[in-house]
């Protein structure tokens, strides 16, 4: 089924973390130019990962279970991304690199939202069914 609210959830956690990234810069040097994440492999790697799981996470729709456990993954994956940007962020020395932050590096948090509302939908569903095979 997926005409259910996570799909859309997941879906535009697919698009953010896959396609959104590429047009919005992580953050700017010293001399003012935007770096991408096509520049960062570590970052760009751990993007499409998550992008990936997300995507795969939408056909899971007969195995809830596994679904919401992925969901969790695809959640942990996107809090060590954003920990890996803090990291970077306050660890250079002296502004050698980073000079001022762009808008990329608060893509995981975006896409932590989307992940957390829809395995909340997908907890729904499945107490749903449950509560369903209750009752016969």
């Amino acid at each position: 089924m997926l005409q259910r609210i996570q799909t859309i959830y997941l879906f535009l956690a697919t698009l953010i973390s896959g396609v959104l990234i590429f047009f919005v810069s992580l953050w700017y040097t010293e001399a003012g130019n935007p770096v991408f994440v096509e520049k960062v492999l570590i970052a760009l790697g751990l993007f499409l990962a998550s992008s990936v799981l997300s995507f795969i996470s939408i056909f899971l729709f007969k195995n809830r279970k596994l679904q919401f456990v992925l969901g969790r993954i695809n959640i942990l994956l996107n809090f060590f991304l954003l920990g890996v940007f803090v990291y970077w962020s306050l660890t250079v020395p002296g502004e050698m690199e980073i000079s001022e932050k762009g808008i990329g590096m608060f893509v995981p948090v975006l896409s932590i939202v989307f992940l957390v509302l829809a395995n909340k939908a997908i907890k729904k569903d499945e107490d749903l069914v449950k509560s369903a095979d209750r009752l016969r």
